[in-house]
């Protein structure tokens, strides 16, 4: 993500082109792969001494520093080999896309093996949010999700996960949204992949972001949000080890029948054995657990779905549980759309008439492919193009 003025407008940069990707290859260590304890020993291993450690977080996480030149307490003889060799360069910018007047900036990064992923940059009112991927495409099979018709390639280190929000971080800073500095509030895994299916990269990165300055970058707990498809047992297991998030549960149907088509691993994890996770989850660290609910037009926005909702929340108990439906990013060349506005409201007031407190999610950039995984297959398939001579 790049200041104002010097941003591409979905243009692979020069010579990425499509590459193949090696499914096998993994990306260098870096500092944010460890935990602080871990971080030490680690740097020691590299012939430094263990201080090093902390002054290299200090400059990353606190700082979001990577340039060796300023980073002038490390001494000037072998600092760039150091810095190279800690905190190496993990995503390199391969097309940008804004949207709502600048305040939305979609990114596509490259990664190490040829894999790609996306991260969206959100202004808001009263916050900043960034929405990072975990695995580069995503092996659920979601049939509506564009990020599913990828496939899974494999899954992204815990630091390639922080190093997306450190880009988003400093990009806001710069005034990448709407040309004003601005201080990234609040960080949501939901872009591509399934983060609880990459649970040691995810629960490490989650610690990274909400650890205290220096160790981390100290980001509230309560403004990291984690999206499952509903993988109970590494819910369970969040709730236990930690640390205590903010946890959205993708369901989009009440039903067993219709989330078996929407969300496959649901013939594994059915509805009631999701919501049960979810509402442990809640017992476990007292955040109330996001229902994600994307609303298709004529699949799955009628109000009988609406009070099956209803009815499967509220016989887990009140408050513990807010729903966000959310109009369909389209997808093309899907069968899937978005449900109509009046059909959207009706489903939400319907929810709130039965006690349930929902709100309509704002989407944001339906015009630059605002879906997860959209962006990574059109520039794929642009340069495809390309080559093909087509």
């Amino acid at each position: 993500m790049t200041a104002p003025g010097n941003h591409k407008t979905l243009v692979a940069a020069k010579g990425t082109g499509s590459p193949s990707i090696d499914r096998r290859a993994r990306p260098p260590r870096h500092l944010a792969d460890f935990a602080p304890a871990e971080r030490r020993e680690w740097v020691a291993g590299l012939g430094q001494p263990p201080m090093r450690a902390g002054q290299l977080a200090r400059h990353y996480f606190a700082r979001l520093e990577t340039a060796p030149e300023r980073m002038t307490d490390l001494p000037a003889s072998g600092r760039a080999d150091i810095v190279g060799r800690t905190l190496p360069t993990l995503l390199t910018p391969l097309a940008e896309r804004r949207a709502d007047g600048g305040r939305t900036v979609k990114a596509l990064w490259g990664l190490t093996g040829g894999v790609r992923v996306e991260t969206v940059l959100m202004a808001y009112p009263d916050r900043v949010t960034v929405c990072v991927s975990t695995q580069a495409g995503c092996g659920m099979g979601c049939p509506f999700c564009a990020t599913g018709k990828l496939g899974l390639a494999r899954n992204l280190s815990a630091a390639e996960i922080v190093e997306q929000v450190r880009l988003a971080a400093v990009a806001a800073a710069n005034g990448a949204l709407g040309g004003q500095p601005r201080r990234l509030t609040n960080v949501v895994l939901m872009g591509m992949g399934e983060p609880l299916a990459n649970f040691r990269a995810t629960q490490r990165a989650l610690s990274d972001l909400t650890d205290p300055a220096p160790s981390g970058m100290g980001l509230a707990a309560r403004n990291v949000t984690v999206s499952t498809c509903g993988l109970v047992p590494a819910i369970d297991r969040l709730a236990q080890e930690g640390p205590a998030v903010r946890l959205a549960l993708s369901l989009h149907a009440p039903d067993d029948e219709l989330r078996d088509r929407l969300v496959p691993v649901n013939r594994r994890y059915p509805v009631a054995e999701a919501l049960d996770a979810a509402r442990r989850y809640f017992d476990a660290t007292g955040r109330r657990v996001s229902i994600e609910y994307a609303l298709m037009r004529g699949v799955n926005d009628q109000s009988w779905r609406a009070g099956r909702l209803a009815k499967e929340l509220n016989r887990r108990g009140s408050g513990w549980a807010h729903v966000n439906p959310i109009p369909l990013n389209p997808v093309e060349g899907s069968e899937w759309t978005a449900s109509y506005p009046e059909v959207e409201a009706e489903f939400v007031a319907h929810l709130r008439g039965k006690g349930i407190v929902a709100t309509l999610r704002d989407t944001r950039g339906a015009d630059i492919d605002g879906a997860c995984g959209q962006l990574a297959a059109r520039v794929a398939g642009q340069r495809a193009a390309m080559d093909t001579g087509d």
